[in-house]
């Protein structure tokens, strides 16, 4: 079983959309043991990081989280809630990496980063079939410096993770599901092969 949980992530219904086109019949929940027993579990997210927090909270989600052995995504915020803290809201988040997720600052590049930027990565199973310098989508304000966890970068206004991973603990900053046949392909590789 695939799990998203159901915490009122914006993109929850997009997610589940390109998820089911790949053939996939994913169960949107915040019932922990559904949660728990997954095969893969997948933390959508689009707003806020003190809001997501908060409902992930209210629905006694947080050590569920903390508690998934099987093979997880975080896309978006739900990446950048998985570190220790975020400067929006000066908001604790999940801790299930180390490190701050901090706000873009720049007088000459828009901000929040909006549209298609290239991705650099790693060799890790779930960038398989996926080209350096491929096109990805993205809308964020606020980024995860690179550190040891990195397994994809993008430069805008300075290098930063565009994917992390420790242990079970999967995140990217773009959008897979709103990144065409490139997006298509890592979720696939989540879904199918990711460890």
């Amino acid at each position: 079983m695939i799990a998203i949980i159901d915490y009122n992530a914006g993109n929850t219904r997009s997610v589940i959309n390109a998820i089911e086109r790949l053939g996939f019949h994913p169960v949107l929940t915040a019932e922990p043991e559904q949660i728990l027993q997954a095969d893969k579990v997948i933390l959508p997210g689009v707003g806020h990081a003190s809001s997501a927090m908060e409902e992930l909270d209210k629905r006694n989600l947080i050590e569920v989280v903390r508690k998934v052995q099987k093979p997880f995504l975080g896309v978006c915020l739900g990446m950048q809630i998985m570190l220790e803290h975020s400067e929006e809201g000066d908001t604790p988040c999940l801790g299930l990496l180390p490190g701050s997720v901090l706000k873009f600052e720049s007088k000459s590049e828009k901000i929040p980063h909006m549209g298609w930027n290239t991705v650099t990565h790693t060799d890790e199973a779930m960038w398989k079939g996926i080209n350096a310098g491929g096109y990805f989508y993205f809308v964020h304000s606020y980024f995860v410096p690179k550190s040891e966890f990195t397994t994809a970068t993008t430069d805008y206004i300075l290098p930063f993770s565009a994917g992390i991973k420790k242990d079970n603990f999967n995140g990217v900053q773009f959008h897979p599901e709103k990144s065409a046949t490139i997006g298509e392909q890592l979720l696939m590789n989540f879904l199918k092969e990711n460890k």
